[in-house]
């Protein structure tokens, strides 16, 4: 197997921030936590966030969390699962607009056996996807090759989300829905 050389990642692997060690759901944490641009928590709505995924399969993939702690879909209340679908249009669009993709790849990785990695917490997948942006690498190196860091990607979504006021009309809506 050949090695590419990409030591900026050891922070993924070895993370030295305590969050990532305790124990317990680590989309419960990041639900509950303030320092969004630590966590690359880029947007919140009433029941549901988007991260930027630290283990990415694309720049710019991202993750749309229920904050209650579920691992399937039937389990959310019809309020939770139209915050959450509503959500990740939001962060389509944001994603198109910004990062200019062409294409968006959305999933579910269900059970461990169904690719979760973390199975207890259910979790869409949103990868940007661009032409060409596959190449030779995985095919003949077993090597995907991610061109942009989690922080360019968040800096220039964060920018977009508040240039259109995306964190103001999300928290205007939750008043809302809180209220009714």
């Amino acid at each position: 197997m050949k090695t590419l050389w990409a030591p900026w990642r050891k922070e993924y692997i070895r993370p030295s921030h305590k969050h990532y060690r305790d124990k317990g759901c680590l989309f419960c944490r990041l639900a509950k936590t303030q320092n969004l641009s630590e966590h690359y928590i880029l947007l919140r709505s009433t029941h549901s966030y988007a991260v930027l995924n630290i283990y990415p399969y694309n720049n710019g993939h991202l993750l749309i969390v229920p904050a209650r702690h579920v691992d399937r879909m039937s389990k959310l209340t019809d309020a939770e699962k139209l915050d959450l679908w509503n959500l990740q249009d939001v962060m389509i669009d944001l994603l198109k607009k910004s990062m200019h993709a062409s294409g968006i790849n959305v999933g579910l990785n269900l059970g461990s056996h169904g690719g979760a990695g973390i199975p207890k917490h259910l979790h869409i997948h949103v990868v940007p996807r661009w032409q060409g942006d596959t190449n030779y690498m995985p095919i003949i190196a077993g090597t995907k090759i991610i061109s942009e860091s989690l922080q360019s990607v968040y800096r220039i979504l964060s920018q977009t989300i508040q240039k259109r006021g995306l964190n103001k009309k999300m928290n205007k809506s939750s008043r809302k829905k809180k209220k009714s």
